[in-house]
């Protein structure tokens, strides 16, 4: 009988006797990753001013991406192209991808929340309508091969005082769960 291997799995290392704080140690495909850690933000694949050799000589172990940017610029189908995100970003360490669901408040101006998912104007020169509802924000995700990605999220401007805003935002969010845990797809590169 074969054992299949997770992709990710995760160890504590050690707990601190005064708090709930705690090392840990995520193994992921592509290398392990301690926690915690702080995660260099390359939003379109790209960490500006620096290279992945300088990247992985200061001892960077994970690189965070957003969804929405590299959906938009480059766009999925140069990622594709390119064979994934780690080839166009040349970086053979993990990725995290945000949904997307930020730009629903620093893009605020050029979206719409719909029961879908976020519509928005693009940011290009054409102003094109993106439409990034929880599906596709995990078909983006799961075809760019990051090795942890992120449900869309209905993220509120914490400055909002609309307590039901707030409360349709958290239902929205768990309401995108159960589809995903019965998704053949999840979880695959």
């Amino acid at each position: 009988m074969t054992t299949i291997k997770s992709p990710l799995s995760f160890a504590i290392l050690g707990k601190c006797g005064s708090s709930k704080a705690r090392v840990g140690k995520i193994t992921l495909p592509h290398g392990p990753v301690d926690t915690p850690v702080f995660m260099s933000v390359g939003t379109q694949g790209t960490l500006k001013g620096m290279l992945p050799e300088q990247l992985k000589a200061m001892g960077v172990q994970i690189l965070l991406a957003n969804t929405y940017h590299l959906g938009t610029r480059p766009g999925v189908d140069i990622l594709l192209k390119a064979g994934g995100l780690h080839k166009f970003m040349n970086w053979d360490g993990n990725l995290l991808t945000d949904s997307g669901g930020f730009q629903m408040v620093s893009l605020l101006k050029l979206a719409e929340i719909t029961e879908q998912g976020v519509k928005f104007e693009s940011l290009n020169e054409q102003k094109d309508q993106v439409m990034l509802s929880p599906e596709h924000s995990i078909e983006i995700q799961n075809a760019i091969g990051a090795d942890i990605i992120m449900q869309l999220d209905d993220v509120v401007k914490t400055t909002v005082p609309d307590k039901e805003r707030i409360e349709e935002s958290v239902h929205s969010t768990r309401n995108t769960l159960p589809g995903f845990a019965q998704d053949k797809h999840c979880g695959s590169h």
